[in-house]
């Protein structure tokens, strides 16, 4: 038995003794990693800490730390309330902001986990407060993050249309980045009216409250989602909190309550998210660094509404993803990545291999990076692509999408932001949520956009 057939059947293993024995994956995966890597691949100690996500493990810890002290003194709250004031009150439109605010963001050159980790914990924090399914609305962030993640600006666009003009294929920017919009948009439609969004739709608009609600405790300054919101409908899947009575009025007062009122930590803090994108957008700096020294910056002014901050960061979530991508590192040391992908691309049959190749990217994608995976899959493609049996447009797209598509999974780094950030949510609940709908995905998109671009033979 070769030793890449070895690593991808202990990859396996990982995940059915961890789905069965209720351990943390993570830790499993750090295990596989020292096994696989010393005992069957040969690497020292250097070499299996060369897949370490240094770079999202600061960028979970960092993003997560400073949005819990946003939390923490009623920022969040405030942006929520801002939120539902600018749709006039129609919580299913919420969603729907997201995706076109993050597809936004990409679209001008944003990183995609760069904007997931600026919109992800303000879309989450509003699902918890008006019963929204944390599922839908990380879909939809994630989603439209990839929505805009291929225009001609973008970083997605930029890699995979050079990658296309250095290995001398046939290229067409604006269909490339059209079949991620209007995909990532059939997707979104299509997770809308399941999880959810047709009941936001037929409630209406929630009453734009001016005061405490009748239940809540007088003056409440506790930015809770008892405050105040005419909450509406069940609670989120997964949350485990009974569902709240369904409100059809608020007793106003005169007096603002205190989570709508903006006070100087939540100005401040305000203004440190508006400098975490700027620093992101216009110039490229960090975002795990950039935020974590926000975040420490603030926990300096005001130490009592960041007391509990740290204790607050998903500390399991950071071990189960760093110690996959672990894992998938030693699977690119070894070679293994390659090794499957050479194996699809010598079968002989072109559209056999495309629907292949554009499988492998998903499923690998869904654990790695996308830009790398990318970047080594799209050159494998060149042989059968030279011989014009199919059309290099339609692959590339097709290859594109399918490889950044599956990025709601918990283990790419935008699932892993969206888990991160769900406030109020029983995580290991949530997890296999977005783990589920994230096989779905893997399983069902990569043959529709090889039907619909490939098949047909585009460019």
């Amino acid at each position: 038995m070769s030793s890449e057939l070895i690593s991808i059947l202990v990859l396996v293993v990982v995940f059915v003794i961890a789905t069965t024995r209720s351990i943390n994956m993570g830790a499993l995966a750090f295990a596989a990693a020292f096994v696989v890597g010393e005992l069957v691949a040969d690497l020292d100690a250097d070499g299996i800490f060369a897949g370490f996500p240094g770079d999202l493990f600061v960028v979970l810890v960092g993003v997560t730390y400073l949005f819990a002290i946003a939390r923490a003194n009623g920022t969040t709250d405030w942006l929520v309330h801002a939120a539902i004031r600018l749709v006039r009150g129609r919580v299913a439109l919420i969603p729907w902001v997201m995706f076109a605010i993050t597809g936004a963001l990409t679209a001008i050159g944003a990183v995609s986990p760069a904007a997931v980790a600026i919109v992800a914990p303000i879309a989450l924090s509003f699902a918890s407060r008006y019963g929204i399914s944390p599922l839908l609305m990380g879909a939809m962030v994630v989603h439209g993050a990839q929505a805009g993640g291929f225009s001609p600006i973008s970083i997605y666009g930029s890699i995979v249309n050079g990658i296309v003009e250095r290995e001398k294929l046939p290229g067409n920017e604006l269909a490339l980045f059209l079949a991620s919009l209007f995909v990532n948009l059939a997707i979104a439609a299509v997770v809308f009216v399941l999880f959810g969004g047709l009941k936001l739709w037929a409630q209406g608009a929630v009453p734009l409250e001016t005061g405490a609600d009748a239940d809540g405790p007088e003056g409440s300054g506790t930015g809770s989602s008892s405050s105040g919101t005419g909450k509406q409908g069940p609670a989120p899947e997964g949350t485990g909190t009974s569902p709240a009575p369904t409100t059809t009025a608020v007793v106003t007062r005169p007096d603002a309550p205190d989570d709508v009122r903006l006070t100087p930590a939540r100005i401040t803090t305000l203004v440190a998210l508006v400098a975490l994108v700027v620093a992101v957008l216009a110039f490229d700096l960090d975002a795990g660094l950039t935020a974590i020294t926000l975040a420490v910056v603030l926990s300096a002014a005001w130490p009592e509404d960041s007391k509990k901050a740290v204790g607050q960061i998903a500390w399991p979530t950071v071990l189960v993803i760093c110690g996959v991508l672990t894992y998938v590192g030693v699977l690119q040391e070894m070679g293994t990545i390659t090794w499957a992908g050479e194996g699809v691309s010598d079968i002989g049959v072109p559209l056999l291999s495309a629907v292949l190749l554009c499988y492998i990217g998903a499923i690998v994608s869904a654990f790695a990076s996308s830009v790398g995976i990318m970047g080594a899959l799209i050159p494998l493609a060149v042989p059968f692509l030279a011989e014009g049996e199919i059309g290099a447009v339609g692959m590339v797209a097709a290859f594109a999408v399918s490889a950044t598509v599956v990025d709601v999974s918990p283990f790419s780094t935008n699932g892993a932001l969206v888990l991160a950030a769900a406030p109020d949510v029983d995580r290991e609940r949530f997890f296999r949520q977005l783990m589920v709908y994230g096989g779905i995905v893997v399983a069902t998109v990569p043959a529709v956009v090889w039907l619909v671009l490939v098949v047909p033979g585009w460019g």
